[in-house]
């Protein structure tokens, strides 16, 4: 649309060979598009470095995983390394990935000033500018949400502002990297607090005999103060279970104090999927059926409904739990491409079950637990052939034989 020319590396050799193919790795880019942006000529995939040579502009959008909790900055650091061998006077490169505040100021700039070229001197721009996708939103996409900029110096961030306002319909100009870098971190520290704080509560609520999912409903009728958040299996993601340690880790390396609140927040959302397991227990244990040996079927492989991304999704730990209490497990997931292939890979005594076999799976499991709710699921006659629901998204309508998490 905006009429760039783009060249997508990867190191990926496979990737870029589907990609080539006009086939979509993820949920977001449909096959149809993908196919008409190769065919403009102005779209490449490929793993080849040299391809390179001669950019204006590159955005950095690597993986920032963490590494023993710690933030493992090798793929941002061995991609900026890669961009300086290529670097020339007067491009532009901006960070994308997740990062702790100062590091597209330090060690990014450092990497890529490792052509000779500086920053400082105005002969190359580099910037931060935080990725805000929502996979399965069909309202907020790329190009409607706002964007935010940032550079390392007046000319960079000039130059990062230019280049967003030609694709993004909002573009909003950031004090300096650190403050957009943090603001990502913030964006989903926010969530990741107040979403410990409804996972915890709901626990205590389930003991008293109160219902988490009332609590919230009653609470979100008032207008003003209150935003509603709600308790699920835990958190996943490349998001919500990474980027707050990415704040916490700085802080406490750079001003020598732990950021106690996230600290918490992560240690109240990590047991989360533990505790849906027990949930189980007990309540297969109340119907006189023992764990060791029930069947159990999981409704939702990935992390987040309508999605496919099974990136730190809670459902494998949840899986892992049930095996070592004996359960027999069976999982359907409509949007995980190659199902069967993931689940080999991580469980080889898992079944896959295909959503036209999803109801008759149902009818036969002691157990029907629902940990992600995609739209695809036939709810209603899921519940109908069902003997036992732990509902851990308060999808299912209520029903004697259906308990929410």
């Amino acid at each position: 649309m905006a009429g760039h020319t783009v060249v997508g590396y990867d190191i990926d050799a496979d990737r870029t060979a589907v990609l080539a193919t006009g086939r979509s790795p993820i949920d977001d880019l449909a096959d149809d598009d993908l196919a008409a942006m190769l065919a403009t000529g102005r779209y490449e995939p490929t793993s080849d470095p040299a391809r390179l040579a001669g950019f204006e502009v590159a955005l950095v959008a690597v993986p920032t995983p963490l590494h023993d909790g710690r933030p493992d900055l090798s793929a941002v650091l061995g991609a900026a390394r890669t961009l300086s061998g290529h670097l020339r006077c007067g491009a532009t490169v901006v960070l994308e990935s997740t990062v702790a505040p100062g590091t597209t100021a330090g060690e990014f700039r450092c990497a890529l000033e490792e052509s000779g070229l500086a920053a400082d001197r105005g002969e190359f721009f580099v910037g931060f500018s935080p990725e805000r996708i929502d996979p399965g939103n069909p309202d907020w996409h790329f190009g409607n949400t706002p964007k935010l900029v940032s550079g390392v110096n007046r000319a960079s961030a000039d130059a990062v502002e230019a280049f967003y306002a030609t694709i993004c319909e909002t573009v909003v100009r950031c004090a300096s990297t650190g403050t957009a870098e943090m603001a990502k971190l913030l964006e989903n520290t926010y969530r990741h607090v107040n979403i410990a704080l409804v996972n915890e509560l709901g626990r205590h609520a389930n003991e008293l005999g109160i219902s988490i999912w009332d609590v919230i409903a009653a609470a979100r009728t008032k207008p003003y103060g209150y935003q509603a958040f709600y308790p699920g299996p835990g958190v996943g993601g490349h998001c919500l279970p990474i980027d707050p340690a990415y704040l916490s880790d700085r802080i406490e390396r750079t001003l020598g104090r732990p950021f106690d609140f996230v600290d918490l927040a992560m240690r109240v959302n990590d047991a989360q999927p533990g505790y849906v397991t027990e949930r189980v227990m007990r309540l297969l244990n109340e119907h006189r059926q023992p764990v060791n040996g029930a069947r159990v079927l999981v409704l939702g492989l990935a992390y987040k409904a309508d999605s496919g991304d099974i990136r730190e999704t809670p459902t494998t730990r949840i899986i892992d739990g049930l095996r070592r209490l004996g359960a027999v497990v069976s999982v359907c997931d409509p949007r995980v491409q190659q199902l069967s292939a993931r689940l080999a890979d991580l469980f080889s005594d898992v079944k896959t079950v295909s959503p036209h076999e999803v109801v008759d799976a149902a009818g036969e499991a002691n157990l029907t637990l629902l940990v992600t709710d995609h739209r695809d699921f036939p709810y209603e006659r899921i519940a109908a052939r069902a003997r036992l629901v732990l509902d851990a998204r308060n999808r299912f309508a209520r029903a004697a034989h259906v308990h929410a998490l």
